[in-house]
Parts: structure tokens; sequence; C-alpha cells
């Protein structure tokens, strides 16, 4: 991918809604992040605490062991300020979209109770799905919630095996929750109709990536332990208008 921008792409902004609707994503800085999930700065770091037990990811097909997730799939009531309901679900994935993963059911270790009623989580993801709604023009009441851990104990972790994708949803979130003694994990998006894209890294916890999922592409690269063993929290939510995204 080309590291050339856009000169009109704007990545940190105060207007996140706009920035999102008009050019198909943006990064929110943590104080950005938390603000969005009624939270003081800097409150997002305690979330860390709920990825310290993530099972390993049986379902890589590339032989690697180095993915530990947890997964949910929650509907939000008619305001999108509250988790209706929890579905319970395997996340699926159609190979277009997925063609590592895709065309199975994967079912994942819960996402744990004791993470969606603690109300920074809850504000994170309700937050969130306020902007991504305003910036669609409608609701988007059907969330899946990932939780990973890329853990480098063996050496290499790719946080996107699958490479450069979309997820076959409406809006993305990635939320860096913790990084610890790695290297690499360069984010990457693009638009999947054109040339234009940009790359960063995330390094603060609290950073987000908001995207249009019909509009860009987006991938992570590898990760290398940094002298130690280490490893990449994030949290993924996706939103759709229309249900899960399920085996037709």
């Amino acid at each position: 991918m080309s590291a050339i921008t856009t000169p009109s792409w704007r990545l940190d902004d105060d207007t996140p809604i706009d920035t999102l609707a008009a050019q198909g994503f943006v990064r929110l800085l943590p104080a950005g992040t938390a603000s969005l999930a009624g939270l003081p700065p800097g409150a997002l770091r305690g979330l860390a605490a709920h990825w310290a037990d993530l099972p390993p990811d049986e379902h890589l097909r590339d032989g690697g062991r180095y993915r530990f997730r947890r997964h949910a799939s929650l509907v939000l009531d008619d305001d999108g300020r509250r988790i209706a309901r929890r579905i319970e679900r395997p996340h699926w994935q159609p190979t277009d979209y997925n063609a590592l993963h895709g065309g199975y059911e994967r079912w994942f270790a819960p996402v744990l109770d004791a993470t969606l009623d603690d109300p920074a989580f809850l504000g994170l993801v309700t937050g969130l799905s306020a902007v991504c709604a305003r910036a669609a023009g409608h609701a988007l009441p059907f969330v899946e919630v990932h939780q990973f851990r890329i853990d480098t104990a063996a050496g290499i972790g790719r946080p996107t095996p699958e490479g450069a994708h979309r997820d076959g949803v409406d809006f993305v979130a990635v939320v860096l929750i913790d990084r610890v003694a790695v290297r690499g994990g360069e984010t990457r998006v693009f638009e999947a109709d054109g040339p234009a894209g940009l790359r960063f890294t995330m390094v603060e916890p609290g950073t987000a990536l908001l995207l249009d999922d019909a509009r860009m592409i987006h991938e992570t690269t590898p990760l290398q332990p940094d002298g130690q063993t280490g490893h990449r929290d994030t949290l993924v939510v996706t939103w759709r208008r229309d249900g899960f995204l399920d085996p037709r």
C-alpha cells in the first residue's frame, strides 16, 4: 500500500461524526475516546484487567497459537445507550470478506458478564455506537464485540492473519486497550475503491479507529517481541443495521 496520503483526509479530529461520515474513517485520540464513553481522561486504562484471561483462539487456520479472544453478540435498545439483550451465536463471515477464516461458524469463549457490566466498557461500546449511528444516519442495533490479545511468546503475532480486508458489516471500531513490549502492529486503512491510504501505529491505550466498512479496507501488520514476551490487546466492535451476519 502506498504511504502517500490524500491531503484532504484528516486523521485526528474534534468532530468525529462529521469526519467519519465525510471520509469514511476517523482516528480518536485517547482523550476523545474517553469523552465519547462519558469517562474522565485515562479511565479506559482500567479496562486492561478484562483482557487478563482470554482463552486461545482455536480456529486459527495458519497453525498459530498467538491469538486469544472472547466474543459477544449484542442488541442495543432503541436509543442505543443500553444492551437490550445478548444473543448466543457463533461468529460467521463469508469467504468474500475473510478468505482464511470465512465460510464456517466459529464459536468463541463468551465475553464475561463482569466485562459487559463494567460502566467503562458499556460506556465505550455505546459511545462509539452513537458516533457510528449518527454518521450513518440511522440506528445500528446489532453489535458484535471481540476482545483480542495478540501474544508474541512464540515470536511473530498476527493481528489480521487474513490480510487487508473488510468485515461485511456497516461500521467497525478498533480500540487499543494495552500494548506491552512489542514492535510493529502498524494500522493501515485505505479506500476500497481507490488508491489512497495511510498508516499509523496505535501506541497509547484508548486510541481508536472508526471506519465505514463499505468504503474502507483495513489491516494491522504483524507484531514482534521487543526484548521480551509481549502482547497487544484490542477491542474490536462491529455494527450492522439489518441483523447479524449469518449463513444464508
